[in-house]
C-alpha cells in the first residue's frame, strides 16, 4: 500500500497541479488531502474545481470550519478572499468535509492533532517560537488513538517521526505555502526555507510496518508571489518567493 499524502494548498492552484503531476508518476494506490484547501489572497474558486475533479479523499482543515461558520466581516483576510470567490457548489464541497477520519485499522488522518484541527501535532509553540515537540507533548496530543501512521497537517513543516510503539507520524508539510506567521498561541514564525511544493509519500511493507518519503517539487511560484503581492497581501509574497516567512 502506497499513500500520496497532501495538505495545505490554500489555493495554490500551479503548486497543487506541479504535485498532481509528480503523483501521477509515481505508483500510488491512492491520494489524500489533509486540509486548508483553499484560503489564502491566491485562487481559491479555481483550486476547488480542481480538486472536485480529483478521485482523492479529502479532509477538512481549520480554515474550512472558519470559511463556514463565520461571518465574512469577522474573518481573517486570507479566509474572506476565499469565502467571497467560492461558489455554492464549492462551498457544498466543504461541507461534506470531515475533521479526522480513520482510514483503516493502522492509519488514522487528520488536519492539527487527534483533538483538535488548530493543535500542531509535532510541534510546539512556547514564548520563544516554535520547536520540536517532545515525546511526552506528542503522545499526550495523540490521546489513545490506535494505528501504525497518523498523518497531519497544519503545521506546514515537513516531517516523519517514529513514537515508541514504532507508529509513524507523518506531516506532509504545506503544497501552497512554505512560510508563514501566526500569533497562536503565542506569536511565531514557520519557514521552509524552499518555494518548492510539499507532499509526502508513506508505504506500508510487509510486516506492516510504515515508511516515508518527504518530497519537494518546483513550480512557478513567482506567479503565485505576484498574485499575492497585487492582493496587497506581501506576507504572502515574501513566503511564497523565499520560503521564509516576512518578518
Amino acid at each position: 500500500m502506497r499513500i500520496a499524502f497532501v495538505s495545505d494548498i490554500h489555493g495554490n492552484l500551479p503548486a497543487l497541479q506541479a504535485v498532481a503531476a509528480d503523483i501521477a508518476r509515481r505508483r500510488v494506490d491512492r491520494v489524500i488531502n489533509l486540509g486548508d484547501s483553499l484560503s489564502g489572497p491566491l485562487q481559491p474558486e479555481e483550486t476547488a474545481r480542481f480538486l472536485m475533479e480529483q478521485d482523492w479523499l479529502h479532509l477538512s482543515g481549520n480554515h474550512e470550519r472558519q470559511l463556514l461558520d463565520r461571518p465574512v466581516v469577522h474573518m481573517s483576510a486570507s479566509d474572506a478572499h476565499a469565502r467571497e470567490r467560492l461558489s455554492e457548489t464549492s462551498l457544498t464541497w466543504i461541507r461534506e468535509q470531515r475533521c479526522v477520519h480513520r482510514l483503516s485499522d493502522d492509519v488514522f488522518l487528520c488536519h492539527g492533532s487527534p483533538r483538535s484541527d488548530l493543535e500542531y501535532l509535532l510541534e510546539t509553540v512556547t514564548p520563544q517560537g516554535i520547536r520540536l515537540a517532545s515525546a511526552q507533548e506528542i503522545a499526550e496530543r495523540r490521546g489513545d488513538t490506535p494505528a501504525r501512521l497518523i498523518a497531519c497537517g497544519h503545521s506546514h513543516v515537513p516531517r516523519a517521526l517514529r513514537a515508541p510503539d514504532g507508529c509513524l507520524l507523518l506531516n506532509p508539510g504545506s503544497v501552497g505555502l512554505p512560510g508563514y506567521d501566526d500569533d497562536h498561541p503565542y506569536p511565531h514564525w514557520v519557514d521552509n526555507g524552499s518555494p518548492d511544493a510539499r507532499y509526502a509519500i508513506a508505504e506500508r511493507g510487509d510486516e506492516g510496518d510504515w515508511s516515508a518519503e518527504l518530497l519537494a517539487v518546483s513550480y512557478d511560484f513567482r506567479s503565485m508571489a505576484e498574485l499575492a503581492h497585487r492582493h496587497g497581501r506581501d506576507d504572502w509574497a515574501v513566503p511564497l518567493s523565499t520560503g521564509y516567512a516576512l518578518r
